[in-house]
């Protein structure tokens, strides 16, 4: 294995959504993961067909029925062997398993055993289902997405299932690994992504704090109360970004722009926003996104198109930093961040249920007899 994380050896209990992609980053970075999947999905006809599936790239997977007593044993063979541990159940779930953090602890005591929730491991909605538009809204987060006069609008499901959620596991992993590698304890971390949320929004409290923040919608610097941090049309119907928030970046996009001569109200001016927000719509419907680019790219009034997801994969910036790859023949983010002498890579593309299960635990210390043995038993498929 690759990468800076090279090494650091993971179970994951598969999942979905946040505790994949928790997955995902650090086997990008060099950690070894097996997935235990469940042993009914595996369907070895799936295994010559590729798995568009990125977010369970780089890991192998083997077929488990934790349901047979013998198939939570040989997870917890593998536990044993584990650095950490990634779970995404409700609380209780791993415990009715036979794999909570007493017995896998009690098995491997520097364990680091990550357990991913939307509401946390306790308080009165811990037990409650939800999904990322419910976990961002109770943390305070969604009332901020959206224009003024507008309802809240949920920004896909990337600030609690990806960001509050799989990005802050993957970083209590690797801090829990390093804490572990010295006092030779592991630990239990509860990612809520309640609280990765409302973490996210650390900055905006600041504002609020200074005062400069208001708790209406589409009113402040960030959230297209501005007119100059916002969002246009063009006159083929698709759009581009400002972000000219600084003094001399607004005074460059005027100057690019000529509205520069039009002798609007200063950029602080909050009374002159709307004269400013309708020459800019008006502006901006003039040309082709394209001719905007021409004019606006690469300059310093904070510019840039609003691609699709299919127009970044062909952007020249994008190509040249190598942002996106094409892994047999499915277009995914590359992995990131960039390391000078350690670099990520995607070691392996994404398994089906169960393609590596005698490899992975052959690998992984466990002996051929006991491997059949545990088919024989219908534990591992």
């Amino acid at each position: 294995m690759a990468g800076p994380l090279s090494g650091i050896k993971i179970v994951e209990l598969a999942g979905i959504g946040p505790a994949p992609f928790s997955g995902m980053l650090l086997s990008d970075l060099g950690a070894d993961i097996i997935r235990i999947d469940r042993a009914a999905q595996v369907n070895p006809a799936n295994f010559d067909r590729v798995n568009v599936e990125p977010l369970h790239r780089g890991r192998r997977s083997v077929g488990v029925d934790l349901k047979n007593p013998e198939g939570v044993e040989s997870a917890l063979r593998l536990i044993e062997h584990a650095d950490a541990l990634i779970e995404g159940f409700r609380p209780g779930v791993t415990e009715r398993l036979g794999l909570g953090p007493d017995v896998c602890l009690a098995r491997n005591p520097r364990l680091v055993y990550g357990r991913m929730t939307g509401w946390g491991q306790d308080g009165p909605m811990a037990q409650a289902a939800g999904h990322d538009i419910n976990y961002i809204a109770l943390a305070g987060a969604l009332a901020h997405f959206g224009r003024a006069g507008d309802k809240p609008t949920p920004p896909i499901n990337l600030v609690g299932d990806f960001g509050g959620g799989g990005m802050f596991m993957a970083l209590g992993i690797v801090s829990g690994v390093l804490e572990a590698r010295t006092s030779g304890k592991g630990q239990v971390i509860d990612v809520a992504m309640v609280d990765g949320a409302a973490t996210l929004m650390s900055m905006i409290w600041g504002f609020k704090a200074m005062g400069i923040w208001g708790e209406e919608p589409g009113t402040n610097l960030l959230d297209t109360g501005a007119p100059y941090y916002d969002t246009y049309e063009t006159a083929d119907g698709k759009f581009i970004s400002l972000g000219s928030l600084e003094p001399q970046f607004y005074a460059e996009l005027l100057e690019k722009t000529g509205l520069g001569a039009l002798g609007l109200p200063p950029q602080g001016d909050r009374d002159g926003y709307p004269q400013w927000r309708d020459a800019f719509t008006a502006l901006f419907k003039t040309k082709a996104r394209d001719e905007w680019d021409t004019i606006l790219m690469g300059s310093d009034a904070c510019y840039a198109p609003v691609l699709t997801m299919s127009e970044a994969l062909e952007d020249d910036h994008i190509k040249a930093r190598g942002t996106f790859t094409v892994r047999d023949g499915v277009p995914q983010p590359s992995p990131a961040p960039r390391f000078s002498r350690t670099p990520g890579e995607i070691e392996r593309p994404s398994p089906w249920p169960g393609q590596h299960t005698d490899a992975a635990l052959l690998e992984w210390g466990i002996d051929a007899a006991q491997i059949e043995a545990w088919k024989t038993s219908g534990a591992i498929a």
